[in-house]
């Protein structure tokens, strides 16, 4: 679905992204941790092209990444993004967020798409949310509803930047139990994360970065029980409580 190799990125002096190689599997969940300013959500963003790479190559689905232009937005029609900080429209309904992309960009007829976003509104359990506008929910209840706004293009791909890391902790779980669910039903997602326990949980494989460079892949269990880098087993020694 996805494959990334020997991609470099620079920001001015920084160089974010060091001789970046990865695939995604199709139906596959890969979780990207490590420490703040690893490269994670650069990498993430590369994805989609919301981020242009200096050298090395991007393909979705077998194609490379276009530069611009109307091949770059089927692209993205392709990728869905979730945020950290839900980029809901708040001018508009619920319903009205959810249905902008498949009417604008898919051209699916209005009541179509309107069906399914009711459909997805369910799935995400806001079904009696349809139309208030995002200001009147929770953040947890608004990253569902962009998260029903991705699945909206039926994408190929699911995006996830660091989607509860601007949640209050009580509302976190409702996301991820959402972001489960699609995991389990074979949705293929990249899910930039701090939440270890949804890594352990829904991920096929870990890829653990620091300072632009991935330093270690392997399955949940593998990592979390014998990781075998000094970094990896230095970054869980501070973030898993024993």
């Amino acid at each position: 679905m996805v494959t990334i190799s020997g991609v470099n990125k620079h920001f001015g002096e920084l160089h974010a992204l060091k001789d970046i190689d990865l695939t995604v599997d199709d139906g596959e969940v890969v979780v990207l941790i490590g420490p703040s300013g690893s490269g994670k959500s650069t990498l993430c963003r590369t994805i989609n092209r919301l981020e242009t790479v200096d050298s090395g190559t991007v393909t979705v689905n077998g194609k490379p990444l276009p530069a611009e232009g109307r091949a770059l937005a089927n692209l993205r029609a392709d990728v869905g993004m979730v945020f950290q900080h839900f980029n809901l429209f708040a001018h508009l309904t619920v319903q009205q967020n959810i249905t902008l992309g498949p009417v604008k960009v898919r051209r699916t007829p209005k009541a179509k798409a309107d069906e399914r976003a009711r459909q997805l509104l369910e799935r995400v359990g806001l079904s009696e949310k349809a139309d208030v506008y995002p200001s009147q929910l929770s953040g947890g209840q608004q990253q569902r509803v962009a998260i029903a706004r991705g699945l909206a293009m039926d994408p190929k791909l699911m995006m996830f930047d660091e989607p509860t890391s601007a949640l209050d902790p009580e509302m976190i779980n409702e996301v991820l139990d959402v972001m489960q669910d699609l995991a389990r039903e074979g949705m293929t997602m990249v899910v930039v994360t701090h939440e270890m326990g949804f890594a352990r949980r829904a991920a096929n494989r870990v890829v653990f970065m620091a300072e632009g460079q991935i330093v270690e892949t392997a399955t949940p269990d593998e990592f979390f029980d014998d990781p075998k880098t000094e970094r990896a087993q230095d970054f869980l020694s501070k973030v898993m409580t024993h």
